[in-house]
């Protein structure tokens, strides 16, 4: 069996600004930044053009939604071009009047959309009023092949589901980006953020262990207050861990940054073979997995 050669991906950390034409040029710099240190997969954070909006409930915020294609994944589609990269772009997706989803585009190294992964599971917390923008995704769980590797697709509260990076891995995925927005509210930070932190991280590094995949986190920084005070504190922290969960290459929580490091597909192959998870399910005795509860006689 022949196995892919490693490649290079980039994760781009980012803060956004308050114009999504600077956020955008921001963005297309940073792909052209990341193919010139030899990233052949470029992510960018969750809807990273603006803000995150999602922190109010503001009908005008429609506005900021675009059609895919569109005139993000135009510019970066130029840039995946020019250099050879290809770009995964989490855009607020305008399907119709009414309709919008939170979509993932992959855009390959001639600059054409290879496909789009919709946010699956749409969350509504405080400060993450996600379902009044968002309808859930209709296109599934995806494994898009590439000339470098097969690159699965979760966006943000995606990644805490295991069901999902199962999905991606029995479906062939080499690596899962998990384009992110996540953050502190600050007046609960010193109380519960080093345990909220530490979760994030353990949650996907399981993934990557229980499905022997590469797993990278993409996340914004900066404290964003578009609804007023307090605010979200994002906390970067972006991270490639390898199939055996371990962090190879990690953000610092406040700074912008694009981590460049490298994806094996080898050695998928050897934690595999001596961890064989996928071997050893039990494919049989699974049966309610798909059930929203269990409900047992008492």
């Amino acid at each position: 069996m022949q196995v892919r050669p490693p490649y290079k991906i980039a994760l781009v950390q980012m803060a956004m600004a308050a114009e999504p034409a600077a956020n955008l040029d921001k963005a297309c710099a940073q792909v052209r930044q990341a193919g010139s240190q030899g990233a052949k997969v470029v992510c960018l954070p969750e809807l990273f053009r603006s803000p995150y909006f999602c922190q109010k409930e503001d009908a005008a915020l429609f506005s900021l939604a675009e059609p895919i294609p569109g005139p993000s994944t135009e510019a970066l589609g130029w840039e995946a071009r020019r250099s050879g990269v290809v770009v995964l772009a989490s855009i607020f997706e305008r399907r119709a009047a009414g309709l919008c989803h939170n979509t993932t585009a992959v855009i390959g190294t001639d600059g054409a959309i290879l496909g789009k992964y919709r946010k699956m599971h749409i969350p509504d917390d405080p400060g993450y009023y996600e379902k009044f923008y968002f309808a859930p995704g209709d296109l599934g769980f995806q494994v898009f092949p590439t000339e470098f590797g097969n690159l699965g697709v979760l966006v943000c509260w995606d990644q805490w589901f295991p069901e999902a990076a199962r999905l991606l891995a029995l479906r062939g995925a080499d690596i899962v980006f998990c384009p992110t927005a996540i953050g502190w509210h600050p007046d609960e930070k010193a109380a519960h953020g080093a345990a909220q932190l530490d979760a994030w991280r353990t949650v996907q590094r399981g993934h990557s262990i229980a499905n022997g995949v590469y797993l990278a986190a993409v996340n914004r920084v900066g404290l964003e207050t578009p609804a007023g005070p307090p605010g979200i504190e994002f906390w970067g922290s972006s991270f490639l861990c390898d199939p055996q969960g371990v962090i190879v290459v990690e953000a610092s929580a406040v700074r912008e940054e694009i981590l460049v490091d490298t994806v094996d597909p080898g050695r998928i192959e050897d934690v595999r073979r001596h961890w064989p998870f996928l071997r050893d399910r039990r494919i049989d005795a699974y049966q309610g997995i798909d059930h929203r509860f269990l409900d047992v006689e008492r």
